[in-house]
């Protein structure tokens, strides 16, 4: 089993930065790929970013230029540092870990993080 936990959101003032992270533990197989998505309240999930392990990262359009991620392979963690925040940024951000295991590719979510961007 594999555990994936955000952290890091709360509450920044339009232009400001945040840095949000999500951390995967358990029983992990071969990580292929990391990809941020968020939710804001009455709007579907939306992919942000996909990072892959040698630490290649293609991002929404929206986001590119402000956010930047890095994974830390060893700990197993991943960070989106967000600059220059929105308020249509606001969202819980979650985090999809795909691993490959035993021939099957599985994903494991987080419950997310809540990022609020407002004065």
């Amino acid at each position: 089993q594999v555990q994936v936990v955000e952290s890091g959101g709360g509450l920044v003032q339009p232009g400001g930065s945040l840095r949000v992270s999500c951390a995967a533990s358990g029983s992990i197989g071969k990580i292929m790929a990391i990809r941020w998505y968020r939710q804001a309240p009455g709007k579907e999930r939306e992919w942000v970013a996909t990072t892959t392990t040698d630490n290649t990262t293609n991002y929404e359009d929206s986001v590119k230029a402000r956010f930047i991620a890095s994974i830390d392979n060893a700990k197993r963690r991943l960070h989106l540092q967000m600059n220059s925040l929105k308020p249509e940024d606001a969202a819980v951000y979650f985090c999809d870990w795909a691993i490959y295991d035993g021939g099957t590719t599985y994903d494991y979510w987080g419950k997310g993080t809540l990022v609020i961007v407002s004065s």
